[in-house]
């Protein structure tokens, strides 16, 4: 019999529906993280499915004595709610956003830099060809006749530019 300010203690028999919310947690929190931490290997995840079935559990407070074993019942509510994080998280996986790449502007004047570079290591007409069909996609022709050389100089000039840029090597060098 409970009198005024007194708390009926955890029943030990475990078919018996324990009267006092408080007691079930002290009793039972630390096992229940203890769990969700070793099968969730991630301490803050576990203390959150903790409270989550603890919460769960609460809510049905008043109806205790239908359930068969709130122990059983709270890691059972507890486990489920792991799986569902885990579920959510595959789902969400599958639909992950496609992150477009920054462009730093920084980058941009370093390879522009780079190219410099590279290009000053070549003559000025194979530079030239290098440019106008590298760089700006045009055909010999075309290039040719800006140069005012034959389409075949181009592409000899071109060839001749990248042989020397393979063995020149990098830009910093």
């Amino acid at each position: 019999m409970q009198t005024s300010g007194e708390v009926v203690p955890f029943p030990q028999a475990a078919h018996e529906a324990p009267r006092d919310f408080r007691l079930f947690f002290e009793d039972e929190h630390l096992g229940l993280l203890k769990l969700l931490h070793f099968v969730t290997g991630d301490r803050s995840e576990a203390a959150d499915l903790m409270q989550e079935a603890f919460l769960k559990l609460w809510e049905r407070w008043d109806r205790i004595s239908t359930i068969d074993d709130p122990r059983a019942y709270l890691f059972r509510v507890a486990l489920n709610g792991s799986r569902s994080r885990a579920r959510a998280a595959r789902r969400a996986a599958k639909h992950v956003l496609p992150f477009g790449v920054a462009n730093d502007p920084f980058d941009d004047v370093d390879i522009r830099e780079d190219v410099r570079r590279m290009l000053l290591k070549v003559t000025p007409r194979q530079r030239a060809a290098l440019v106008l069909l590298d760089l700006y996609g045009y055909g010999s022709e075309d290039a040719g006749r800006i140069m005012g050389i034959r389409p075949s100089t181009v592409r000899a000039l071109a060839t001749q530019g990248r042989a020397a840029l393979r063995i020149h090597g990098s830009p910093h060098e």
